[in-house]
């Protein structure tokens, strides 16, 4: 990618900082022993953690702490202190703090050999780092110690669905919704469905969980889930009222103000997406808004400002890289389109060979296509789209390699249909589509 800039620089360094300081404030852990992640990959926390959710999760944490060094041989609270840690992960956007969760869920297990819980933990730590096989592993090991474990019964839908195993993902939601009904259960039930397209049953699901949901963080969590189906479906105005409702029951709440930013950059708000974005991005520089907001910039012909985003998903995926977090899968649209076409291509296909599913085969196609392999590319791009699954950015790629390999015929159909689906769905992106479609004699209005 292009040469950093002073203020990126800068910028670099705060994100370092922010990505190494977990394991500083947390190596020594409690007791003096070392006890001391899902992503656009899993759905979201495997379960509610009673007395540490929103606010409250860093206060937990030090009471937990606290504890241990008190009662060192609390194997239930070294269990809990793990799951934390992985949460505290994923909402700081820090993977140091992975190692953490494992040294507390490794002591737990020391205690008391297959504690449930704590087998629990390690699968929610690796689906966080992207080992999907590791998490279906230790989720059925802790479900086969307890068959109602909630955390378990939802990363093992989490590890399937990030494997491609859509069939038995299906079947494990149903089991766990018969086990455990509630909001983790919930949201799962509803991807699940919405990947094969079925987006009526999805938003029925989570509206039936956002009913049966008390806590503030699970308002916030179910709400935003609604926000961002109704976004993917180009209703911005819905997406817009749950978003703001989960705001409501948590200010602080990332996904919510990145679904809200994203809604507005849709209807052309283009002065508040930005200014939300880089909220988001300052609290948490993920890929995913990190790319959100360079777009932003680069459609408002400020490509300076683009490249800084795009630099700081290098530094992200490195920094990701060293704590034991696969980052191939975001690392690989935003190189094919904003950085390094060979690089995206290495990443694409690696992921490939881990795992199988829409969003590996859409961005394969995408990096074999950037790289001027066209033929290849709609293998792939068919398979992103066969179950159904309504993502307008999956349309957009096939209907661009269609372009590519000569037949305008089934690319006016797709680029029409990404655009009718969701003509928001990126600022360039949707701009290409457009203009690709005019070039085609389609309609781009």
């Amino acid at each position: 990618m292009a040469r950093i800039s002073v203020r990126s620089a800068v910028a670099v360094v705060a994100l370092a900082l922010a990505l190494t300081s977990g394991a500083l404030v947390v190596g020594g852990g409690p007791g003096g022993d070392g006890a001391g992640r899902s992503t656009p990959a899993a759905v979201g926390p495997a379960a509610p953690l009673d007395g540490l959710r929103g606010g409250d999760l860093d206060r937990g944490v030090e009471a937990l702490r606290t504890r241990l060094r008190e009662q060192p041989k609390d194997f239930t609270s070294w269990a809990t202190l793990g799951t934390a840690y992985v949460e505290q992960a994923r909402t700081r956007g820090d993977p140091a703090l992975y190692r953490a969760a494992d040294r507390a869920l490794d002591r737990s297990l020391e205690l008391r050999p297959g504690y449930d819980a704590a087998l629990a933990g390690r699968a929610a730590v690796a689906a966080a780092r992207h080992d999907f096989r590791g998490a279906l592993r230790h989720a059925e090991a802790a479900l086969a110690e307890n068959p109602y474990s909630e955390p378990a019964l939802a990363t093992r839908i989490d590890a399937l669905v990030e494997l491609g195993r859509y069939g038995a993902a299906s079947r494990a939601a149903d089991e766990a919704d018969e086990r455990q009904p509630g909001v983790p259960v919930f949201t799962r039930y509803a991807y699940v469905r919405e990947l094969r397209g079925d987006t009526a049953s999805a938003r029925r699901v989570l509206e039936r969980a956002l009913d049966g949901a008390t806590a503030p963080g699970d308002v916030a969590y179910v709400a935003t889930a609604l926000g961002q189906l109704a976004w993917r479906q180009g209703e911005y105005k819905a997406a817009l009222r749950h978003c703001g409702a989960a705001l409501r029951a948590d200010s602080t709440y990332l996904p919510a103000l990145e679904c809200r930013a994203r809604a507005r950059a849709a209807r052309g708000g283009t002065a508040a997406a930005l200014a939300g974005l880089r909220d988001v991005v300052g609290r948490q520089p993920l890929p995913g808004p990190l790319v959100a907001l360079g777009e932003l910039y680069e459609a408002k012909g400020d490509p300076a400002r683009a490249r800084e985003q795009y630099r700081l998903v290098d530094v992200w995926a490195a920094l990701a890289r060293a704590n034991g977090v696969d980052p191939d899968l975001d690392t690989a649209l935003a190189e094919a389109d904003h950085g390094d076409r060979a690089e995206a291509l290495r990443a694409a296909c690696a992921e490939w060979e881990r795992r199988r599913t829409v969003h590996t085969a859409d961005a394969l196609g995408w990096a074999l296509h950037v790289n001027g392999r066209d033929e290849e590319a709609l293998r792939y791009a068919r398979r992103a789209t066969a179950t159904g699954f309504k993502e307008a950015a999956f349309r957009y790629h096939r209907g661009m390699i269609e372009r590519a390999v000569g037949d305008e015929a089934a690319a006016r159909g797709s680029l029409t249909s990404a655009l009718r689906l969701n003509p928001g769905f990126s600022p360039v992106g949707a701009r290409e589509a457009r203009e690709a479609l005019r070039s085609l004699g389609g309609d781009a209005s």
